[in-house]
C-alpha cells in the first residue's frame, strides 16, 4: 500500500478535536483517528461524530484493547469506525477475539506494540492472528527523554509482511524517514493538533511523504541533552513549571531587568549577608554562559553590585540569582544584565571571605545543586535538575506548542479560554 497519512486526534474535547479533524482533512489526511484521550472523554461519540462530517474517510478508535475484544471492536464498528486498535501487549485469546470480532462486524485490527519489549518478535506473532497492521509506538513520555521509535521500527518492518503503522514525534522533518524506514501508515499527532494551522502542517507533512523530502519545522521536535539550552532558550518559566506539574519558581526572587532572558547552569555560592567575597570569587570559577546562584540568608546588606555585573558580562556570563539583596540597579538594568534577586538596598557589606563555592544551596524551598540549569525571565526563576533537564524542557516545549493552537483557536473564532477548553465541564463537582 501507499503511505497514509493518519492525524491522531488526542484531545479530550470533541469540539477541538472536530475542528482540528476539518483543517486537517483540507490538508490531505488520509485517516482521522480517535485518539485514546478523546475515546476516555466523549466515548465513542467522538467516533459516530467522526463518520457523520467525514463518510468517506478511514476512521481508525484507538481503543488499546486489553480485555472484552469481542465487545470493544463491536462497539467501535458499531460506531462507525473501520479501524480499531488493541494492544500487543493483551493476550494471544484477546487478539483472536478481536480479530474474529472484526471479521463479523467489517472492521480492520490493528496492533499497537507500545510497551512490548521484542517489538519485532511480538509483531511476527500477532501478523500470524491475522491482524490488519501492526503499529511500532514511541510513547509521549519516552518521547520527552529524547527517545524516537525508528530503531524499532525497521527492526520490526523487517519481520512482517503486513502494513506497519508507526507513531511517536513524527513531524515533517522525519515523515520521510518513516517511510524510508518501512512505514506504510504514518500516525502524526502535535505536529498537526498542535499547530496554529493544522490545515498547512497536515500539507507539508503530506508532501513530505509524498516527495521523500525533509520539510524543515521549528517546532514538533524531542531533544537530548545536546540541545537543552536551545530549548530553554525558546520557553518561558511558565511553560516549564507548568509543563512539569506547576513546579514552584524561587519564590519571592524576583527580576531587576524585565524583558531580559536568562538561561545556564548554576555555579552556587553559599555566603553570609553582605559578604561578597565568595560571589566575586565565584565569577572568576564560572564559565561562560553560567549562572552565579547565591544564597546570602535573604536579607541585606548587598552583596552584589555594578562591579561584579560588568565583570560577569567581562566572563560571559547568563545571569545571578541572589537569595539575598543587590545595589546599583540602575546601572544592571542600563547594562541588561539578567539579575534576580530578593531586595535592593544601597548599602553593602564587607568582603570577610565566609561562605563557600559548589556546594547545594537551597532557596525558597528550592534546592540548587552545581550544575543545575537555571531559567529567569519577567515571571522569576526555575530551577531544573540536571538529571530530569531533556524530559523537562521537552515538557516544556510540547506545553508552548499546545498553547500556541489554543491561541489560534482563540483568536481565530473570536472567543474566549474559558470556552475554547470547555472549562465549566471540567471543574471538579
Amino acid at each position: 500500500m501507499s503511505p497514509r497519512l493518519q492525524i491522531a486526534l488526542d484531545f479530550v474535547d470533541l469540539s477541538r478535536a472536530m475542528k482540528a479533524a476539518r483543517e486537517a482533512v483540507a490538508g490531505g489526511a488520509d485517516w482521522l483517528e480517535a485518539g485514546t484521550p478523546l475515546i476516555k472523554s466523549e466515548g465513542l461519540d467522538a467516533v459516530r461524530q467522526l463518520r457523520k462530517e467525514f463518510p468517506r474517510h478511514t476512521i481508525v478508535a484507538d481503543m488499546k484493547t486489553m480485555d472484552a475484544g469481542r465487545i470493544e471492536m463491536e462497539a467501535a464498528a458499531k460506531a462507525g469506525a473501520n479501524v480499531a486498535v488493541v494492544m500487543g501487549a493483551a493476550s494471544n485469546s484477546t487478539i483472536e477475539e478481536c480479530v474474529r470480532a472484526g471479521r463479523n462486524f467489517g472492521i480492520e485490527v490493528g496492533v499497537d506494540l507500545l510497551g512490548v519489549k521484542n517489538a519485532a518478535g511480538r509483531a511476527e506473532e500477532v501478523a500470524k492472528l491475522g491482524v490488519s497492521h501492526v503499529g511500532v509506538h514511541a510513547a509521549i513520555d519516552e518521547q520527552m527523554k529524547g527517545q524516537d521509535p525508528f530503531e524499532r521500527l525497521r527492526a520490526v518492518a523487517q519481520a512482517v509482511d503486513c502494513p506497519v503503522a508507526v507513531a511517536g514525534g513524527i513531524n515533517s522533518e522525519t515523515a520521510a524517514d518513516a517511510v524510508n524506514a518501512g512505514a506504510s501508515i504514518v500516525i502524526v499527532g502535535g505536529a498537526v493538533t498542535k499547530s496554529a494551522d493544522a490545515k498547512k502542517a497536515t500539507a507539508e507533512i503530506k508532501r513530505a511523504i509524498a516527495e521523500n523530502v525533509k520539510v524543515k519545522t521549528d517546532l514538533y521536535k524531542r531533544v537530548s541533552e545536546e540541545g537543552v539550552r536551545e530549548v530553554f532558550e525558546r520557553t518561558t518559566a511558565a511553560d516549564i513549571s507548568h509543563a512539569n506539574h506547576n513546579m514552584p519558581g524561587l519564590s519571592g526572587i524576583v527580576p531587576v531587568n524585565l524583558g531580559v532572558k536568562m538561561v545556564g547552569r548554576a555555579v552556587t555560592v553559599r555566603t553570609y549577608p553582605g559578604d561578597w567575597a565568595k560571589p566575586v570569587e565565584a565569577i572568576d570559577v564560572a564559565e561562560q554562559g553560567s549562572v552565579v546562584v547565591i544564597d546570602a540568608g535573604g536579607v541585606p546588606p548587598a552583596v552584589w553590585g555594578e562591579l561584579a555585573t560588568n565583570s560577569s558580562i567581562q566572563k560571559k556570563l547568563a545571569g545571578v540569582v541572589i537569595h539575598g539583596a543587590i545595589r546599583d540597579t540602575g546601572h544592571i538594568r542600563g547594562l541588561k544584565f539578567p539579575a534576580f534577586a530578593r531586595c535592593i538596598v544601597p548599602h553593602c557589606g564587607e568582603p570577610k571571605g565566609f561562605g563557600e563555592i559548589g556546594v547545594p544551596v537551597t532557596i525558597a524551598g528550592v534546592r540548587v545543586n552545581p550544575g543545575d540549569w537555571v531559567i529567569g525571565d519577567d515571571d522569576g526563576v526555575v530551577v531544573v535538575p540536571k538529571e530530569q533537564a531533556a524530559e523537562m524542557a521537552n515538557r516544556a516545549m510540547d506545553t508552548l506548542e499546545a498553547e500556541n493552537r489554543i491561541l489560534g483557536e482563540i483568536k481565530a473564532g473570536k472567543t474566549t479560554l474559558g470556552q475554547v477548553v470547555e472549562l465549566m465541564k471540567w471543574e471538579k463537582k
